[in-house]
């Protein structure tokens, strides 16, 4: 053996301590480092992480390579391949919702395209393979089945089926009240249809659970800080300063209720002309953006106004959004960055309760 080859304890040893993206506990521990192969200074390796991780999958796969090539200076390739750990979502809240992460959407005011944002959301990070589920809470004005072309699901969902697009499984007061009906409830019974709705749908196992709750501020917030652990919070708003003023006050009752911020997006934030290519910031641009720096949040990204999204909105066909070549890099976009802010903040306070180890 020449003094340039590595052996593959060095290499297990290397790794030693690496944080899985989704729980930050140490992977290795954890059987996810699955193949070592060594030949000389070549390595490769096959390194499993959960679907939840899929979306930030090429920068746990550079991570892993800059940790070996800076730990074994005698090494000159890494290959990593990808497998998928297989291991139970942990059981969430006393309902025991089989989920690894909860995301409310909110914002401070309506007609800011929150629900699109949620839905477009939840698409985009299955797309990227995880596993997503969305709940409609905005018992308000539940858009999501229009947005989603599932108006006629009512009989699956009083039976506690969720409506199922392009593998998304699908949620909504809207379901369980007449299109045409207000809804005019107290706090008490917000809670409980709130309830019933998480606890009673057939969910299956979700990596994300992507919450749709009602604009404004409000009892939905505290009844879901109070029945499921949740692992942040995305607000929505568009660029306007008043948008912004009431995207604070969101921000506020958040934290008030102990729900992490993951961040700001700004929806509607400039049209980018199809015919001239030019470039019009009807609300202005910028202001979520400089906003989430004032307040110390992160910033997700921004979303412009485009035809294209009102009318898959209009047609009920959001799912089509993560396909557009136009406007897909968008929600990419703010779907990986959801996830890396969440892997941040899990290797930053790893969870203390023992998950289940699976080879």
């Amino acid at each position: 053996m020449s003094s340039t080859s590595v052996t593959e304890v060095q290499v297990r040893e290397a790794l030693a301590g690496f944080p899985d993206p989704e729980t930050g506990r140490d992977a290795i521990e954890m059987n996810q480092l699955q193949d070592v192969r060594v030949d000389g200074s070549r390595v490769s390796i096959r390194f499993a992480v959960t679907t939840h991780s899929f979306p930030i999958w090429a920068d746990v796969q550079q991570s892993l390579i800059d940790r070996i090539k800076q730990r074994l200076s005698q090494v000159d390739d890494v290959q990593v391949e990808r497998a998928e750990h297989e291991r139970p979502a942990p059981r969430a809240g006393e309902m025991g919702i089989p989920v690894r992460s909860v995301i409310t959407v909110g914002s401070g005011k309506g007609g800011v395209g929150k629900s699109t944002v949620s839905t477009s959301l939840a698409f985009a990070l299955n797309r990227m393979g995880a596993k997503v589920g969305i709940l409609d809470a905005d018992v308000y004005g539940p858009s999501v089945p229009h947005l989603t072309g599932t108006l006629d699901q009512a009989p699956r969902a009083q039976q506690g089926l969720p409506a199922v697009v392009d593998g998304v499984s699908v949620m909504s007061i809207g379901y369980l009240v007449p299109a045409d009906q207000a809804v005019v409830w107290r706090g008490p019974l917000l809670h409980r249809s709130i309830t019933q709705m998480l606890g009673q749908t057939q969910w299956g196992e979700l990596d994300y659970l992507v919450i749709d709750m009602p604009p404004g501020t409000g009892d939905v917030a505290l009844t879901l800080s109070q029945i499921i652990p949740t692992t942040g919070a995305v607000v929505v708003c568009t660029p306007q300063e008043v948008a912004l003023l009431d995207a604070v006050k969101a921000i506020s009752m958040f934290r008030t209720v102990n729900i992490p911020i993951l961040g700001m997006v700004e929806n509607m934030s400039g049209f980018l002309c199809p015919d001239c290519n030019k470039r019009y910031d009807i609300f202005g641009s910028g202001g979520a953006r400089a906003k989430a720096m004032e307040m110390d949040v992160p910033f997700l990204g921004e979303i412009p106004i485009n035809i294209g999204i009102r009318e898959s909105g209009d047609n009920g066909s959001v799912a089509s959004i993560v396909q557009d070549p136009v406007v897909a890099p968008y929600f990419e976009k703010l779907a990986y960055n959801l996830v890396r802010n969440i892997a941040m903040m899990a290797e930053k306070e790893p969870p203390q309760t023992q998950l289940p180890v699976l080879g």
